[in-house]
């Protein structure tokens, strides 16, 4: 007696095969992955001595950075410390400023909280924020953020003494 179908059962038999071989060769890869002792190197020791010294200054030009420039009204030696560089602010004062304090990086602030040494975040505005020793009491000074010029949408300016613009000329038909 023979089966009129069994050619049919060997392409799912083979399939079913090869994919439980690739599960048990999928296990066994990660089983010896994981179980294997790391051969990562460790990174190199960085010199805490650094010889090479960073102007902030210029990398913040480099890197597209306006100049701030703190405008005060009172106590110019405090002020010099902080440097405003944005603003998030609200209708009624409340909101975030980032301030540079001491020459390090910009952290942001919340009105209230304390920048340096008895100086507080008063109050913020869209282009400024106001710094005094109590909240309720009145600025000591104020920083405004830079002024930047506007952005003129316009044709490149033309140098006179350019030489004119080659034209090709059109391809024969």
């Amino acid at each position: 007696m023979s089966v009129p179908y069994a050619s049919a059962r060997w392409p799912a038999a083979t399939a079913t095969t090869g994919l439980w071989a690739l599960a048990a060769a999928s296990i066994v890869f990660w089983a010896l992955r994981l179980m294997s002792p790391s051969d990562a190197v460790a990174p190199p020791a960085v010199a805490s001595n650094a010889s090479a010294t960073v102007d902030p200054g210029a990398v913040a030009q480099l890197l597209g950075a306006t100049p701030t420039q703190a405008v005060v009204t009172a106590t110019p030696d405090a002020a010099s410390r902080f440097v405003l560089q944005g603003v998030v602010a609200d209708t009624d004062q409340q909101g975030v400023a980032l301030i540079a304090v001491d020459g390090k990086p910009a952290r942001p602030f919340r009105v209230g909280a304390q920048l340096a040494d008895g100086y507080l975040l008063q109050s913020v505005n869209t282009r400024a924020a106001s710094i005094g020793g109590k909240l309720d009491a009145a600025p000591a000074f104020t920083l405004q953020l830079p002024v930047r010029p506007l952005a003129v949408n316009g044709p490149p300016p033309v140098d006179p003494d350019a030489p004119p613009p080659v034209v090709a000329p059109a391809a024969p038909r």
